[in-house]
């Protein structure tokens, strides 16, 4: 009876150990080249690569002050993302962080540990041309091209609908005055029909002498 017991003891460990090296097997390597850029007094972005051939579905990092009061983890999933921005720092002070790849049958070794320093609030910040792998600086310069072309867009159409305003004002002139000037060829013939004046009065003149009888004068 106790060999029956130790065999099945031992069939149970060499089971969950085979499980173990499997599951461990399939877990995705370690995140490499971590790096931390765009430094601001309250935020960093941090970014790293994955070898390739394997599936990640997230990310997890770990964020720690070097005195060690503060400790944050930021953990996401269904993203195939290789950078996070992160927010609420403290200015002038050191942070150390580790990023660990999140496969389907679980999470990496942590990478090498990674450490900077946030700057100082009156430190000015890099030019925009070293941000322009931000993706908040990214959202940023998308809003103001989408705000540029709506612009363009609008402005384009105020000019031809002025353009369609303006011929259809000419073109309403242009009937108006072909109107007005039938108008007088119209009139005109009519006056002309009317009875011409006799300025020399041959008219009446005529009428008188048919009126008036003769007289014939007889000497005695």
């Amino acid at each position: 009876m106790a060999r029956v017991l130790v065999l099945v003891n031992s069939v149970g460990l060499l089971l969950f150990g085979s499980e173990m090296f499997l599951v461990g097997a399939n877990r995705p390597p370690a995140p490499v080249n971590v790096s931390v850029m765009h430094l601001r007094a309250d935020s960093a972005t941090v970014s790293w690569e994955v070898p390739e051939g394997d599936i990640i579905i997230g990310f997890s990092i770990s964020q720690q002050r070097m005195d060690g009061k503060m400790q944050r983890f930021i953990r996401e999933v269904n993203t195939t993302s290789r950078s996070c921005v992160l927010w609420d720092l403290e200015e002038e002070t050191d942070y150390i962080i580790q990023v660990q790849s999140i496969g389907l049958y679980g999470e990496s070794q942590a990478s090498k540990r990674v450490h900077f320093r946030t700057l100082k609030k009156t430190d000015r910040f890099p030019s925009n041309s070293s941000n322009q792998d931000d993706p908040t600086v990214q959202g940023l310069d998308k809003a103001r091209h989408l705000q540029t072309g709506e612009m363009i867009i609008i402005v384009v159409v105020l000019l031809m609908w002025a353009a369609v305003i303006a011929l259809f004002c000419r073109q309403y002139d242009i009937i108006k005055d072909n109107d007005s000037s039938n108008s007088k060829e119209k009139v005109k013939p009519s006056s002309e029909r009317s009875t011409p004046e006799h300025h020399s009065g041959g008219l009446l003149r005529s009428k008188f002498h048919q009126s008036v009888p003769s007289i014939n004068i007889i000497e005695v």
